[in-house]
Formats: C-alpha cells, sequence, structure tokens
C-alpha cells in the first residue's frame, strides 16, 4: 500500500466498458513522513474520497482484490481514507484538522 494526498478527479467519457461508473482520482503519492513526492498515481476511488484527503492506495494485482474489481483491468484502487498518521510520537496528519 501506499500514502496519497488526493489532489483531483479524471473524468473519462469513453472508456473500457467495465469501467462505466467508476469513479478516478488524480493522488499524489507522500513519504513516510507526509511530505508529497514526485510521482502521481491514477486510482479507481472504492470510498469516496474527496480532493486534499489522505487515502491509501492498493496497487497490481491487489487493486483487482476488492469486490467488483476482479475483471476490471485496475492498477491502483483507493482503498481507505485515512483518519490520523502518527510517526513516533508526532501526529503529521489528522483528518478533521489538517496539520501538515
Amino acid at each position: 500500500m501506499q500514502l496519497g494526498c488526493v489532489l483531483g478527479t479524471i473524468v473519462s467519457t469513453q472508456k473500457e466498458p467495465s469501467l462505466v461508473g467508476v469513479k478516478f482520482l488524480l493522488v499524489q503519492l507522500l513519504d513516510q513522513e507526509g511530505q508529497p513526492l514526485p510521482t502521481y498515481e491514477v486510482a479507481a476511488d472504492g470510498v469516496g474520497a474527496g480532493i486534499d484527503e489522505w487515502v491509501l492506495i492498493s496497487r497490481g494485482s491487489a487493486a483487482r482484490q476488492p469486490d467488483g474489481n476482479q475483471t476490471r483491468p485496475l492498477d491502483a484502487v483507493v482503498i481507505a481514507i485515512v483518519d490520523t498518521v502518527t510517526l513516533g510520537n508526532q501526529r503529521i496528519y489528522r483528518k478533521d484538522r489538517l496539520l501538515n
């Protein structure tokens, strides 16, 4: 899994039929301290994440494990919306109060 921050949505009116109805997000990956990496991922949204929320992304064959994704051509899926991240004794992110 990878930690990331949702930057926006991606809309595609023409797509593989099994992807109709799937929401896509542009996610910037984060390092272990919550700092943005210069890497982005397009991920299917499986949990209803919104812009500026921190999320967990499952990639590769694990992205096809959740129900309904087994036959979809997906490489990355948002599988969780993060509530808090604590590193050592310091909370670096809290969903209801952005600390980063």
